[in-house]
């Protein structure tokens, strides 16, 4: 995808984004960690509706933190433009997601350019369907996602909805089915955003960290076992 020209106000790399109203997210298999179970860093690649790369994404982090932390491990997250340019750096903190922690809970923190933060993903203390509050770069709710109660991927999709603070449904996160032997094998995941084409560019860049916490929260497996359950218990 050619990089749009003459954008106003928009931070450097993201211009993509001002002419789409959705993203399609693919992790790439890793052979080493299907057939042994040993956590590789996450590669993502990130593609407009007609299968157009836009940016590729890489997590950088150490093996003793992936492997010891497992799914709740923190990283730094580089999405690069197809000119491997960095263009959205993403830093998610170690913290806990069950309710038991409500002082200690998920958030990711996204830059773009990298050291220009734009916005921010913190959890909602929930017992029940896992919620999230969007922040922009001064530190206000813009946006809101709310997930379902439960979050297994039972030969369907898991949509997580993104709301106005009125409560208007503006968008989604979409967790895909890729077929039963990459569920089983793999945690190798499809995602789906969908977001308003007028909606601003730099929020459109924090919805895609929200899908990468999503991941990680519900959809990494650790070891190549399942771990989700019911609710945030």
């Amino acid at each position: 995808m050619s990089i749009p020209a003459g954008i106003p106000n928009c931070p450097r790399g993201l211009e993509y984004l001002t002419t789409i109203d959705q993203l399609l997210v693919k992790q790439k298999v890793e052979l080493l960690e299907a057939f042994t179970g040993f956590e590789t860093n996450n590669k993502f690649s990130i593609k407009n509706a007609l299968g157009q790369k836009v940016y590729y994404a890489v997590e950088d982090n150490d093996c003793c933190t992936r492997n010891c932390c497992g799914p709740s491990r923190p990283f730094e997250m580089k999405v690069f433009d197809n000119y491997r340019q960095e263009v959205i750096h993403m830093h998610r903190p170690l913290a806990c997601s069950a309710c038991c922690f409500p002082c200690c809970l998920q958030s990711i923190e996204v830059s773009a350019p990298p050291g220009n933060v734009i916005g921010t993903i913190e959890q909602e203390w929930s017992i029940c369907s896992p919620s999230f509050r969007i922040l922009n770069h001064i530190g206000d709710t813009v946006l809101r996602i709310e997930g379902p109660l439960c979050t297994y991927s039972l030969c369907g999709d898991v949509e997580f909805n993104v709301v106005s603070l009125t409560g208007e449904k503006i968008g989604k996160i979409s967790k895909q089915w890729s077929g039963l032997a990459r569920e089983i094998f793999t945690d190798a995941d499809f995602f789906g955003i969908s977001f308003p084409l007028d909606l601003d560019v730099r929020m459109k860049a924090v919805l895609l960290g929200a899908t990468f916490l999503i991941d990680a929260m519900f959809f990494e497996k650790s070891g190549n076992r399942e771990t989700d359950g019911p609710g945030m218990l």
